[in-house]
């Protein structure tokens, strides 16, 4: 088993690579990410991830769940860092830094064959998703509900963006992800064998009223624009989400929790 390697130098070159990873530039080439803090750390053990390289602040593995951190990583092979606090102030994000933190591998899923979906799952599809703290929190709604596993179509944000991973609160260890260009994703959502489902501002149906055939495919449109007019006739449903207000859309992350929670309802006991 490999030893933790110290390090103190603020211009050390693996200090250098991993604060590249802030950049989505770097983390598309290497393919790589970080996620900070213990929490997230554990649910990443727990859901079969290994860090590329795991960093803590000197004395803070001294014992406990950090110490259980480090020890699993150097058990799997994995690069550990010991560092200074100036090193790691450095390293972690500004606002309420972590101790300890990891680089990951990106995993992305193939798409889901249509033939294959069980029918008691329900999936999710973003169009065009702009902003990492509505990615992340979609996220961990989707692990909440037991959602099969997210497409991401067209031109979106990194759900491997640190706003993203924060806001996600380690589901992005547990939720599947895919990622699919538009012409590829109507033919799926074309050959879906359940209900496809869109929240539209012309829709007349009410959301909460509705018989979802399974397996479901909820499909959200971005933030401002809302579905692509292709994505919309590609749905077998289109549905609206009632509002009394002058309003006349909700934010993202909270309009799909709701349809999420809707969809999903029948499968979720306390």
């Amino acid at each position: 088993m490999n030893a933790p390697k110290p390090i103190t130098s603020l211009t050390n070159d693996r200090v250098k690579a991993i604060r590249a990873l802030e950049m989505r530039k770097m983390r598309k080439e290497t393919g790589l990410f970080v996620a900070e803090g213990t929490s997230l750390l554990v649910t990443a053990r727990d859901n079969g991830f290994v860090p590329e390289t795991l960093v803590y602040q000197a004395g803070a593995a001294a014992s406990g769940i950090a110490r259980g951190l480090v020890t699993h990583a150097l058990k799997s092979g994995a690069e550990v860092l010991e560092v200074s606090e100036a090193v790691l102030a450095k390293l972690a994000s500004k606002d309420n830094p972590q101790t300890v933190l990891g680089v990951f591998k990106q995993r992305f899923i193939a798409p889901p064959r249509p033939n294959e979906v069980p029918a008691n799952e329900t999936w999710l599809a973003l169009e065009e998703i702009r902003d990492p703290g509505n990615l992340g929190t979609i996220i961990r709604t989707a692990d909440a509900v037991g959602c099969g596993g997210i497409i991401l179509v067209g031109t979106t944000c990194d759900p491997y963006a640190l706003e993203a991973i924060r806001a996600t609160m380690g589901s992005i260890f547990a939720v599947p992800i895919a990622k699919m260009n538009h012409a590829t994703f109507l033919q799926l959502a074309r050959d879906w064998p359940g209900d496809v489902i869109g929240t539209h501002l012309t829709a007349r149906d009410d959301f909460r009223g509705e018989d979802y055939r399974g397996p479901q495919l909820i499909v959200m449109g971005s933030e401002g624009p809302g579905l692509s007019s292709s994505a919309a006739a590609a749905c077998s449903k289109l549905v609206k989400i009632p509002m009394a207000g002058k309003l006349d859309s909700l934010n993202l992350a909270i309009a799909t929790a709701l349809m999420l929670y809707q969809v999903r309802g029948p499968h979720l006991k306390l």
